[in-house]
């Protein structure tokens, strides 16, 4: 079937299979494209083509196929890739995993739409991290310093307070030069923490006056799986504007990366891809590459981007 972007498929869906669908071949579509589904009550998601053959098109449905239909679901591709809108007044402000505003605030004024897929620092183009950032933690400050531009991983066991961790460094976190302070942000994602975890996150930050500072990003453990491979992306994307864009110095904190494995073994299953260690697709650490490289300072912009991700052993 042929048709032009942006033209809606009606009944074209062929199988629905776990967070896919399947579809007959559209010409013109291409790998990774943006999907809008538009569910049987007018509700609308986002996709994107994970696969292409002759005859079928696979799309991931980032907040799940629940209540779609073969019959009443629709399709429009949109011939991008997965965006993000970016603009003035995104600290201060509670987003879900895909970047929609949780607070009841009105939606972002977009000055910039950016992929959320983002791209690696070019490494002629890295400046050598160097200057300090105070955590209040006194065993990293000490010994093993979080300096801006760099990633400083935490792993944690289960039943440790990584949580709380977190949410300490978020609350505390400083630059020590007394002029640069008012250029420092923090952007939170949690992804696939429970509504008593987000909550805690929200009204601590809130209790502490930190939240003016933050951008936070809240996946639940009850949120579709695909949708926490799309957080720590959209958060990183509203922090390579913050800081590339309005030069600020972002301190990201990404919690917890587990479940974001967890989350791409089960899709990775979904695509009946073979697994390797512990069922985890092979592609899994390059995979994580996508995210960590995108910490860094770049020759002649003022900001920076630090990453303390946060790892459950």
């Amino acid at each position: 079937m042929t048709m032009t972007n942006s033209q809606l498929l009606h009944k074209c869906l062929t199988g629905v299979q776990g967070p896919l669908l399947f579809t007959t071949r559209v010409k013109g579509v291409g790998l990774h494209e943006r999907v809008e589904v538009i569910a049987p009550d007018g509700g609308r998601r986002i996709g994107r083509v994970v696969a292409l053959d002759h005859d079928n098109v696979i799309v991931e449905v980032f907040q799940g196929t629940d209540g779609l239909s073969l019959e009443e679901s629709r399709l429009r591709f949109l011939g991008e890739a997965i965006m993000l809108d970016v603009g003035k007044g995104m600290l201060g402000r509670v987003f879900n995993g895909v970047g929609v505003p949780l607070d009841g605030g009105p939606k972002i004024l977009a000055a910039q739409r950016r992929r959320v897929d983002g791209a690696a620092i070019n490494p002629v183009r890295r400046h050598v991290p160097r200057e300090f950032i105070e955590t209040g933690i006194s065993t990293i400050d000490a010994m093993n310093s979080l300096v801006r531009g760099q990633k400083l991983p935490i792993f944690s066991g289960s039943g440790l307070s990584h949580d709380r961790l977190a949410t300490h460094i978020a609350r505390f976190a400083r630059l020590r030069e007394e002029q640069e302070t008012a250029r420092f942000a923090l952007v939170f994602a949690a992804i696939g923490v429970t509504f008593d975890t987000a909550e805690r996150f929200r009204r601590e930050m809130d209790d502490y006056g930190a939240l003016e500072r933050i951008a936070l990003f809240l996946n639940l453990a009850n949120d579709p799986s695909t949708e926490r491979l799309l957080t720590p992306r959209v958060a990183l994307t509203a922090a390579e504007y913050l800081a590339f864009e309005e030069g600020r110095h972002v301190l990201v904190i990404l919690t917890d990366i587990t479940n974001y494995c967890e989350a791409l073994r089960e899709v990775s299953s979904s695509h009946g891809e073979v697994p390797s260690r512990k069922g985890y697709p092979g592609y899994m650490y390059s995979d994580l590459a996508t995210l960590y490289e995108r910490a860094g300072r770049i020759r002649g912009c003022g900001g920076s981007i630090t990453q303390v991700p946060i790892l459950t052993m």
